[in-house]
């Protein structure tokens, strides 16, 4: 259940003992949507035993040391359910973000959908300087909304690694789901 006390540092932290009750070093953090912010802390925090960030349709990190990220989903999405602390995948959010996930596939995507819980938008992120932005790369999805061209040629900020673009609303491991594991190989090596 989403309570207002599930943010960004329960995500992390939920990563994070991922990583240290697995042992895990070497490995590839792969951060969708929000949970850019997500993989970025984990990167900060674990910087030793991250091999690479790709960022999927992703918030990135831009300024280390200064909190970012945070923004009111309700002004984008709506206001949750009264008295939630939470906004319900809606039919809207997906024609504007994801309008090709379709039939079948978008049927399934709802029936497994959760609401989002707001703080997760809301809490920024603080990066130290253990963050290497030489471990990013990214993939972005030309149909989520986002002004990707712009985001190439540097306008939203410099981009630290190599790239792929997919002709993809925000869901690519739903739309396309053979296309982003070759681009994620391809990115990882």
């Amino acid at each position: 259940m989403a309570t207002y006390d599930v943010g960004m540092e329960t995500a992390i932290k939920d990563v994070l003992n991922v990583v240290k009750y697995n042992n895990l070093n070497d490995f590839v953090l792969v951060g969708h949507s929000f949970a850019g912010k997500v993989a970025a802390a984990v990167a900060d925090r674990e910087h030793e035993k991250v091999r690479k960030v790709v960022y999927v349709d992703a918030f990135r990190p831009e300024i280390v040391g200064e909190p970012q990220g945070g923004f009111d989903p309700t002004r984008e999405f709506g206001p949750p359910p009264q008295g939630e602390n939470a906004i319900p995948l809606s039919e809207e959010i997906i024609e504007r973000i994801g309008k090709d996930v379709v039939g079948e596939k978008r049927k399934w995507m709802m029936s497994l959908a959760t609401p989002w819980p707001i703080k997760l938008a809301k809490d920024p992120i603080a990066l130290s300087r253990a963050y290497d932005p030489a471990k990013e790369t990214y993939v972005f999805c030309t149909l989520s909304g986002d002004p990707v061209d712009e985001i190439i040629a540097g306008k939203w900020g410099k981009l630290n690694g190599p790239y792929r673009v997919m002709e993809t609303g925000h869901w690519p491991m739903v739309t396309k789901p053979k296309e982003l594991a070759e681009d994620l190989e391809s990115l990882t090596e």
